[in-house]
């Protein structure tokens, strides 16, 4: 019987994905949320507490809100464990306003983030940089 147990508990641990796939997934949703111009379904990943966080808010929310927005994120780099996660993205953007103008722009530019596992094991984005690089256009910078 205890066989058995353990078996199934290495069947189990072998199925679960690991904190690298986690960090494929959390970033597929970042993107995914910005391309569907979901503002919140972006932010909910991050840390209220997060230095910047009320100004990535601001941002991200004008940039989805008067823009069409495709984002695409490639990982550069993805080291710590499945407690800490320091990951650096190169992301990029292409932007159009939904103006009768249709302003284009396309941005890039590595993005670095710092991801912890918080609550209920769910990942958490505690820091990001640069925030600027969200900023829609037209937008004053703080």
């Amino acid at each position: 019987m205890q066989r058995r147990a353990f078996l199934l508990a290495g069947l189990a641990s072998a199925a679960s994905p690991g904190p690298a796939e986690e960090m494929r997934t959390l970033v597929s949703r970042l993107a995914a949320a910005l391309s569907e111009g979901n503002a919140s379904a972006f932010l909910k990943v991050f840390d209220r507490s997060m230095k910047d966080y009320s100004r990535l808010e601001r941002q991200v929310t004008a940039l989805v809100a008067q823009n069409d927005v495709t984002s695409s994120i490639e990982f550069l780099t993805d080291e710590g464990d499945d407690r800490v996660r320091r990951v650096e993205l190169d992301w990029f953007l292409e932007i159009r306003t939904r103006q009768d103008t249709g302003v284009f722009a396309r941005r890039r530019q590595v993005v670095k983030c710092r991801v912890e596992r918080r609550q209920k094991g769910r990942w958490t984005i505690v820091s990001l940089e640069p925030v600027e690089f969200f900023n829609a256009p037209g937008l004053p910078p703080d």
